[in-house]
């Protein structure tokens, strides 16, 4: 490519990152690194195919004046844990609403299917859930006690191994979309699947109501699943879809992207191991505006902190970028 080409390709990318560094906007620090990448990636090209030239050295002083707003910010960081929930994690999380989006619809679409095919064949709940936990379980609705499994085992062992294995779980579907995303949708079509087979087999006994036992702390669990494979779509695609990086940098920033979505989850899945391990064994006694209770905050704590929260924070970052500049 000749230069005039090249400069005239990336001539507003770097124009503008240059006025956003001298203006001191306040930049996410991940899109700041975003950016840093793009620029030392036509740094390196600009040192192979141009050296000497003008358009070099611009590079190399931008790099620079990058490079230093980087350690600032690192520097001016008093409490990283803090900061990474209330601002740094939600700002980040609003550029991959969009997979979100396509994760809650594979697994919705997954539970969909796993609704008909049980309604439409008996054999069809055995096949997914197992003659063991369906022939259990229709002991216990006999019984009068459709429940019964979350109420064996001792609270603690209960909490601990079941957030134990939610984590698990999550980890699964992320790492999974190393294999181009497929094995992340898999492990979200085999849980919506089981799900829908799951709510189903109790609709066909007449008592789809018992299931709100099931959401007390389900509501998190499987909202946090669905964010869990969002995590493993983001490193999958960054590896289809590398966009103006190259497919090892893309797939590098799209595992860490992926890591970090991960790790936010944890804590939701310890919640929905608190609850499932002290308080579903109590659902079926609760009054009901107690039950209906939790499952709502649980909810609106999901879609506060993953969807309406980061596009909140990113409105307020823009308004104030927009003063800055103005000012």
């Amino acid at each position: 490519m000749r230069e005039a080409s090249f400069v005239r390709q990336n001539k507003e990318k770097w124009i503008g990152f240059e006025k956003a560094l001298n203006n001191n906007v306040n930049i996410n620090p991940d899109d700041l690194a975003s950016y840093y990448i793009q620029l030392t990636n036509d740094l390196s090209y600009a040192q192979t195919y141009y050296p000497g030239s003008k358009t070099l050295l611009y590079l190399n002083s931008l790099a620079s004046q990058a490079h230093q707003k980087i350690y600032i910010t690192k520097r001016e960081s008093k409490n990283k844990i803090i900061s990474f929930w209330r601002d740094e994690f939600p700002l980040f999380f609003r550029q991959y609403h969009s997979i979100l989006l396509y994760a809650f619809l594979i697994f919705m679409s997954a539970v969909i299917i796993g609704v008909v095919s049980t309604l439409n064949d008996d054999s069809f709940v055995r096949l997914i859930l197992g003659d063991s936990y369906v022939n259990m379980t229709i002991e216990n609705i006999e019984n009068g006690e459709p429940m019964a499994v979350y109420k064996s085992g001792s609270r603690m062992g209960s909490f601990l191994g079941i957030t134990i294995n939610n984590i698990r779980v999550a980890i699964i579907a992320f790492a999974l979309g190393v294999f181009f995303s497929v094995g992340t949708i898999y492990v979200l079509f085999s849980n919506g699947i089981m799900l829908g087979s799951f709510i189903s087999f109790f609709y066909t006994y007449g008592i789809l109501e018992k299931t709100s036992t099931v959401w007390l702390h389900g509501t998190i669990e499987i909202s946090v699943i669905v964010i869990a494979g969002c995590a493993g779509l983001v490193m999958g695609n960054s590896f289809l879809f590398p966009k103006t990086y190259s497919r090892r940098v893309a797939f590098t920033k799209g595992a860490k992207d992926g890591l970090k979505i991960v790790v936010s989850t944890i804590p939701f899945f310890i919640i929905a191991g608190f609850i499932e391990g002290f308080i579903t064994r109590y659902g079926q006694q609760m009054p009901w505006f107690i039950s209906y209770g939790i499952i709502f905050i649980s909810l609106f704590i999901i879609v506060y902190y993953y969807i309406a929260y980061p596009i909140l924070l990113h409105k307020a970052q823009s308004i104030q970028n927009s003063n800055l500049n103005h000012s």
